[in-house]
């Protein structure tokens, strides 16, 4: 069954973020080399926890998409592209991710091939919204941001959240990581910030184009801000 996996690299250091980006480029010729990936996107991530339009020139991720779990895990220690920007980093993480549901499309194509039996699982769910923003609708877009930013930061049952994206402003991703599929439900749909910035979207057209994903979560590898990133499940349990 494909395996999506998501890994983030924190660089430090001016010589270490100068390099990284030098490698958004240089990764973008390495990567079609990695036979065994399926899709893979290099993306960058906003300050603070990626929820705003200023760059973080420290934190970057590669996603990616591959035949199965154990060939995620291998390829996401031992594959060159992998392991170059690991050595260069202060700190990594990978979360591996089984699709339960997507629609939409990322480059023309939906990558994350769901399960064949997707019912959402009892335990842990993560969620990624990807879309590319109508240049017109930009400021409305981030005029919401910080208010949304501010709810999920602020709720008790989100256990991992970030921003990234391809393209600064107009591409953006984010993923987050929640308890059950109630609680991620009331978050998104629920009347507050996102909620209302959900139907603006459907009411004014701001996306050209969007992607929604569901995942089960199959675990993590590395640390990110010091420790696990599935550790709150375990504290909580």
């Amino acid at each position: 069954m494909p395996t999506a996996s998501l890994t983030l690299f924190r660089f430090t250091g001016l010589g270490s973020r100068l390099w990284v980006i030098g490698q958004m480029g240089a990764a973008r010729f390495s990567l079609p080399r990695e036979r065994k990936a399926l899709f893979w996107k290099l993306c960058g991530s906003g300050t603070g926890e990626g929820f705003t339009p200023r760059p973080n020139w420290g934190v970057w991720a590669i996603l990616a998409v591959w035949p199965d779990e154990a060939t995620a895990r291998d390829r996401t220690l031992n594959s060159p592209v992998w392991k170059k920007w690991r050595a260069h980093a202060t700190e990594v993480t990978t979360i591996f991710l089984s699709p339960l549901s997507a629609r939409g499309s990322w480059s023309g194509v939906n990558p994350f091939v769901p399960e064949t039996d997707p019912h959402a699982p009892a335990g842990p769910l993560a969620v990624l919204t990807r879309a590319t923003v109508k240049p017109a609708r930009a400021l409305r877009f981030w005029g919401r941001v910080p208010d949304i930013s501010a709810v999920i930061g602020q709720d008790p049952n989100v256990i991992f959240k970030i921003g990234i994206g391809e393209v600064p402003l107009l591409h953006q991703v984010t993923f987050s990581i929640w308890p059950d599929a109630a609680s991620m439900t009331h978050f998104a749909r629920g009347d507050g910030p996102h909620g209302r910035a959900i139907k603006a979207v459907r009411d004014e057209g701001w996306f050209t184009d969007e992607l929604y994903a569901r995942f089960r979560v199959l675990g993590s590898e590395g640390h990110w801000n010091g420790q696990a990133p599935l550790s709150p499940l375990a504290h909580a349990a």
